[in-house]
């Protein structure tokens, strides 16, 4: 069984800032968790991978992240990540201009 949502929001920042704020190398500002090197390094790239790792239940838990799809241009993100216990999930983002000082982010 499958369960699919979409979550958006819209954010008050120009589109440029927020696709910067997706870097693999800038998701420790903003996630909670620690990336470590991505592997190329610099923008979201095909093929590049992460881990990103965060502290609960008294363990480290380690996420492991693939960049499957970049098109900047439109400012789109695809990756798959596997979890621990062996979930998987495929993540797309996408943020949509709405003027110069806002866009809408989507998450799924």
């Amino acid at each position: 069984m499958g369960l699919s949502v979409c979550p958006a929001a819209i954010v008050a920042a120009p589109i440029e800032v927020v696709w910067d704020l997706l870097r693999p190398s800038r998701l420790s500002e903003w996630t909670d968790g620690n990336v470590e090197s991505p592997v190329p390094q610099g923008p979201a790239q095909v093929g590049q991978r992460f881990d990103v790792t965060s502290k609960g239940f008294g363990r480290t838990w380690r996420v492991h992240f693939r960049v499957e799809k970049v098109d900047a241009e439109r400012h789109q993100l695809a990756m798959h990540v596997l979890f621990p216990f062996g979930m998987q999930l495929q993540e797309h983002l996408s943020c949509t201009r709405i003027d110069a000082t806002s866009c809408r982010v989507q998450y799924g």
